[in-house]
């Protein structure tokens, strides 16, 4: 939308638009198609994406800085494999870190490590950093902290570096499919 970046009066009108429900501002991601298709109200925001995404400069509480929302409720998502070669998503606020043996309880498993970031997008669709719960190229076994459960709204990755869908919690996990579980390293 060049004309749109060239005319700043009209892309902030469009921007704002979107806010009432039109979206002019941006492309749709898979996630926010699952949404739509399951009828779940959601909200989009964006911010300035810097590119650092690594896990121990705290994207997600970036993230939530950038936003000026509460990093309680942003949920980074951590994609593992378990001994047995399957795929666990993890859903964890910003604010902890996911306790591994609590992780290997609910997904069943021996052991879980973390994807390569390297495999990420082949195998999710999504690069690190715009890592969403939901809209993987498959369905994985998906796992949220309870945490999620006490906010009005929480916030993930809509599928794209620099923005995030808000949503309630009750309807990330119906769209997800997951358990509401402990995963907050004590």
């Amino acid at each position: 939308m060049p004309f749109f970046k060239e005319n700043n009066v009209l892309f902030a009108v469009l921007c704002m638009a979107q806010k009432i429900g039109y979206t002019f501002c941006m492309k749709k991601t898979n996630a926010m198609r699952i949404l739509d298709g399951l009828k779940i109200q959601y909200e989009t925001l964006s911010y300035d994406d810097d590119g650092e995404h690594k896990l121990e400069h705290g994207a997600a509480a970036m993230t939530a800085e950038k936003l000026g929302i509460d990093p309680a409720a942003v949920f980074k998502t951590i994609v593992m494999r378990t001994e047995k070669k399957e795929v666990v998503v993890f859903c964890q606020s910003a604010l902890h870190e996911i306790n591994l043996k609590k992780a290997r309880t609910v997904a069943g498993a021996k052991e879980v490590t973390p994807v390569k970031q390297e495999e990420l997008l082949a195998l999710t669709g999504y690069v690190r950093g715009g890592c969403s719960p939901l809209g993987m190229k498959r369905k994985f076994r998906t796992f949220i902290d309870q945490s999620a459960l006490t906010h009005e709204k929480v916030y993930v990755s809509a599928g794209l570096r620099g923005e995030q869908i808000a949503l309630a919690p009750a309807d990330l996990v119906r769209a997800t499919g997951a358990e509401a579980v402990d995963l907050v390293l004590e």
